[in-house]
């Protein structure tokens, strides 16, 4: 027994490791964890790690998660942003404990503000954002005190009230914690606690022009919740200090610890609020939401499904080393995910009309076919094979191509489920593109000279659809590392064809994702234009064929 639970102890990541220890040992009675996403943006597939790990890790020691809104820059904030967020919450099937707001902590957290400035360690500040930068210094050279460091306890008071009132213009003063200008740790040289905006918020509406930056307010709200483990991405590793400065001197009852894991980082993805906007804001997508964008909204509308994400996210585990995902990791968790119970079906997305002229103009043989070969419960699906069918532009030319398996004008090839044909003319429009490609079926076939296996959709059973086929949005793997990411834009991130689909997908309200053979997994997205038009989003390919 005690080999059993030694092997179990020797898969848990090093978090699991703290929390166990931290339960065993009587420092925490219980555990409790927070998601405190800003609501300055959609969140992105980043995000859903952070919901993964916080939600779980709690579910995990039977402690409870909060959903909290670090809500300190009105200026970038939106109701839409906590609503979506809500939302994607929700659609990774987690439930949080109780919902909370920074701003709901503001008297308290100004009232930690007037604390410090009482203990001498904290200053209002005059000098404005460039001179505050030049005397912060650099890596390199220390910083040097402002001018106002040290004015007097009560004139710092009289000033911070002020500050409050409105009385100082935006910019014209902050307030400052005194630490160190000459700490090897540029977050410790007198960093900015406070700062002034003119500006409505969306849950205070405007009873504050003070606003507590994130490094000040996010380690006292913690406190004030009960949080236990704070966890946070790497980048907020020399941030700790700040955070246990700022408890250590406000006295406050409750003291969380912050660990930190590795954040993100995903092959041929930017995982950025900022330089995800600056995609929205220059139309280089259509949204937030676009199916392109590495935001959870964006894959939730091509197609992905919550459990791929959680899988994804489980699979790449959380460690404190920085390295890259595959971009393929993530594709291969929606398609396992999908391939258990998507039925198959044919569809042609780039579709060219074929012509069997040995068979009857009139002539209708029903096929029955399954909608998954190893899922017999997912039923049948029927199809008919007629004269004129259509296949895709890409299974058929009119010369010999080493290798080629499809359709070649004087060879023979197999129409999926059906006949084997024999490629003997076609007809070209005036601009020498192919119209039709003229066949015979084989009635007796030599299936020794067959040339593979195309796929196929009959013009009686043929519904129109618009295919859309998303790719990378970026050509390089790396973009994040690049100044100037734009650069990079993937012009064939989005591919739209116009092509047909089975009519008896219009019947068949059990589904909405279905296996385009050959194609890829495509989600319908429900969008019809008076009934006579589908539209599906490219979730996965079958396999890696993007065009960048």
């Amino acid at each position: 027994m005690k080999k059993n639970i030694s092997k179990k102890k020797s898969y848990l990541n090093f978090i699991q490791k703290i929390v166990s220890k931290d339960l065993k040992s009587k420092k925490f009675t219980r555990i409790q964890t927070r998601f405190p996403p800003e609501p300055n943006g959609f969140l992105h597939i980043g995000h859903a790690k952070s919901i993964y790990l916080n939600f779980s890790i709690a579910a995990e020691y039977n402690g409870i998660c909060n959903l909290r809104f670090d809500d300190t820059n009105p200026k970038k904030e939106s109701i839409e942003y906590i609503n979506t967020i809500k939302s994607n919450v929700k659609w990774l099937g987690f439930k949080w404990e109780k919902i909370f707001f920074t701003s709901q902590n503001f008297e308290k957290i100004y009232e930690c503000a007037i604390i410090l400035i009482k203990k001498n360690l904290a200053y209002v500040d005059r000098l404005n954002k460039e001179e505050i930068k030049k005397y912060r210094g650099t890596l390199t050279t220390p910083g040097k005190n402002s001018p106002f460091r040290n004015q007097t306890i009560e004139e710092n008071i009289a000033l911070f009230k002020k500050m409050k009132s409105g009385y100082f213009s935006e910019g014209e003063a902050c307030l400052r914690a005194k630490i160190n200008m000459q700490s090897p740790l540029i977050i410790m040289r007198d960093p900015v606690l406070y700062r002034i905006m003119f500006i409505k918020h969306h849950q205070t509406k405007k009873k504050w022009c003070i606003y507590p930056l994130y490094d000040f307010s996010h380690c006292i709200s913690d406190s004030l919740e009960g949080v236990t483990h704070s966890l946070c991405t790497l980048e907020f590793q020399e941030n700790k200090m700040l955070y246990e400065w700022i408890l250590k001197n406000i006295n406050l009852k409750n003291t969380p610890i912050q660990y930190e894991y590795s954040r993100l980082n995903l092959e041929y993805s930017i995982l950025s609020k900022r330089k995800l906007s600056i995609l929205v804001q220059k139309k280089i997508v259509s949204g937030w939401d676009d199916p392109r964008m590495p935001t959870i909204s964006g894959l939730k509308n091509r197609g992905y499904t919550p459990n791929s994400i959680k899988e994804f996210c489980k699979k790449i585990g959380f460690t404190k080393k920085e390295h890259y995902i595959e971009l393929d990791l993530l594709e291969n968790c929606i398609r396992n995910d999908l391939e258990k119970n998507t039925p198959r079906t044919m569809a042609i997305i780039d579709p060219i009309k074929l012509i069997i002229t040995n068979i009857s103009k009139n002539y209708e043989e029903k096929i029955l076919v399954p909608y998954h070969p190893k899922n017999s419960s997912m039923g049948m699906n029927k199809i008919t094979l007629s004269k004129e069918i259509y296949i895709d532009k890409s299974d058929f030319s009119e010369t010999y191509i080493p290798g080629y398996k499809r359709l070649i004008l004087g060879k023979t090839v197999k129409l999926r489920y059906s006949l084997i044909i024999k490629a003997i003319a076609i007809k070209k429009d005036k601009n020498e593109k192919i119209d039709s490609i003229f066949c015979t079926y084989e009635k007796k076939p030599n299936m020794k000279k067959n040339n593979g296996i195309i796929h196929w959709i009959s013009k009686k059973d043929a519904f129109p659809a618009k295919f859309f086929l998303y790719n990378p949005i970026f050509t390089v793997k790396f973009p994040d590392l690049k100044k100037d990411f734009l650069n990079y834009i993937n012009k064939k991130s989005l591919i739209v064809k116009n092509g047909f689909v089975n009519n008896n997908i219009t019947k068949n309200e059990k589904f909405n994702t279905y296996q385009f053979e050959r194609e890829g997994y495509f989600y319908n997205t429900n969008k019809t234009t008076n009934n006579k038009l589908l539209m599906f989003n490219r979730i996965v390919s079958l396999k890696n064929k993007w065009k960048l």
